[in-house]
């Protein structure tokens, strides 16, 4: 019988007013229930933002570095689970077992990130223009904050959220993604375990239409961090229209690689592969469009073709295994649709596209990374996210015209840039639309301590991650004391 997780709310473990539960199934594996998680409803939405509501004052009231000690010993706690948990997140999620350490590892990173930052929660002493007036700024807290996060990063993406919501000084609702939900449940029994208040954070499970609504509806609610698809953000968006609750959505991705002519082949086409592939390309960074110099395009793809040819597809706690599956049935047919789709629209397929099936192929949604060439700006797989392992690319003329058609797009999220020449390197610095840049390196990878975030359609509001995450979950209050008569 699998173990049943429960939710948390005011600080006890409890099921859901309903009494149903949900099954988390092993995408490498679904014959696997890796556990029953809570089937939340409106009235358990209720209950976790009563108990956040008579939690917050005196967490605020809490000197800041004392904040961050629950961060700093939860830490501590996950640490020593650290095998156990990353083999869990392979089981719920599929990624590979390296990758899941190496998020597991990114999640314990970040608390401890802002843990420290609660003694470096600074604010501004302004010089005034009138004698004997000491001017200054403070931070405060928001209040109740309602967290919605994404099932591809299933710790650290709660991890980046909780950590600097909680360190500033507010409590927290949060619903993780029903389809890996157990990385998130972990984050918040290590936060228990460290002695955190009741009611300060609070875990729900559940269907966005019941549970994320409910919490976006709260009269409650200060501010929603969201991560997820653009639709559901777009929707997020319009329901917090006149509400005046700080809101903040990361969304999707087209991100382009470009490839210019005085690169290293072999070298640009691992980063492709890396960028493209890894994670099963469910990464909103992940790149999905390659662009490539015509001088060079020929003998890199077909470097290119012979080195996804060569990765390994399997379940993900399998040795060697570099790709796992897609997380769910409908992930594996979106992914299966844009392949159709791209054929019919003329793109030329030059490796992968199709579903693995027989051995261990069959327990799974297992499907082949997939390069299409031939890749025209208008064509669906040019301008829409798949968030799948599937690289579309286009050859682009000279760098002016890779730059173009890099941009040519909705979203702003990730590029990079493969190159030797500096003056290019800057250049595209200067011209790319995009929140996150790299040179020479893949399209996804980011560090904890560095600001995240995108522009156009990937993303709204305030930044995430780093010293700014923050700037988010505070407001500024502006002192002037005057201190003679």
């Amino acid at each position: 019988m699998p173990e049943v997780f429960r939710n948390y709310i005011g600080g006890r473990w409890a099921e859901c007013r309903a009494g149903a539960t949900f099954p988390n199934v092993n995408p490498a594996n679904t014959s696997e229930i890796v556990g029953l998680f809570q089937a939340s409803g409106p009235e358990d939405v209720w209950a976790a933002f009563d108990a956040a509501l008579q939690a917050q004052p005196a967490w605020a009231a809490r000197p800041a570095p004392a904040r961050g000690a629950y961060l700093f010993k939860a830490a501590e706690i996950l640490e020593k689970r650290l095998d156990p948990l990353a083999e869990e997140m392979t089981r719920e999620e599929g990624k590979t077992l390296p990758e899941s350490k190496g998020e597991v590892l990114r999640a314990i990173n970040i608390f401890r990130y802002f843990g420290g930052e609660g003694a470096r929660l600074f604010s501004y002493h302004i010089p005034s223009e009138r004698p004997h007036v000491f001017c200054y700024t403070l931070r405060k807290p928001l209040g109740v904050v309602g967290l919605i996060t994404p099932w591809n990063f299933p710790s650290a993406i709660p991890a980046w959220k909780m950590a600097p919501a909680l360190v500033a000084g507010n409590a927290v609702v949060i619903k993780p993604a029903s389809l890996a939900p157990l990385s998130g449940y972990r984050l918040v029994e290590a936060l228990d375990e460290a002695g955190i208040p009741p009611g300060v954070v609070n875990f729900l499970t559940g269907r966005g239409d019941s549970v994320g609504n409910a919490m976006v509806e709260h009269p409650a609610l200060r501010a929603i961090s969201f991560t997820g698809s653009c639709e559901v953000g777009n929707r997020l968006y319009g329901k917090m229209a006149g509400r005046k609750v700080r809101i903040q959505l990361e969304m999707g991705g087209k991100n382009p690689t470009v490839v210019l002519k005085d690169s290293d082949l072999d070298y640009a086409a691992d980063i492709l592969v890396n960028g493209a592939f890894f994670s099963t390309g469910q990464k909103c960074t992940a790149c999905s469009r390659a662009i490539i110099e015509r001088a060079v395009y020929e003998p890199l793809v077909e470097r290119l073709v012979a080195k996804t040819r060569a990765l390994k597809v399997g379940n993900g706690l399998d040795p060697g295994v570099q790709i796992g599956p897609a997380v769910d049935s409908n992930q594996l047919q979106t992914d299966l649709r844009y392949i159709d789709i791209a054929q019919q629209e003329g793109a030329r397929l030059l490796c992968g596209g199709h579903r693995l099936t027989g051995g261990i192929y069959d327990q799974g949604y297992f499907i082949e990374p997939t390069i299409f060439d031939g890749v025209t700006p208008e064509m669906q797989i040019a301008q829409e996210e798949v968030f799948g392992p599937v690289l579309a690319l286009m050859a682009a003329e000279d760098f002016e015209d890779a730059l173009r058609l890099a941009n040519s797009v909705k979203f702003g999220l990730s590029a990079s840039i493969v190159s030797r020449d500096l003056t290019r390197v800057h250049q595209f610095i200067n011209g790319i639309e995009a929140g996150l840049i790299t040179i020479n390196l893949p399209t996804a990878g980011v560090e904890y301590q560095l600001p995240f975030g995108g522009t156009k359609e990937s993303s709204f509001g305030m930044r995430e991650q780093g010293p700014l995450a923050i700037d988010f979950y505070t407001e500024t209050r502006t002192v002037y004391l005057k201190y003679t008569q």
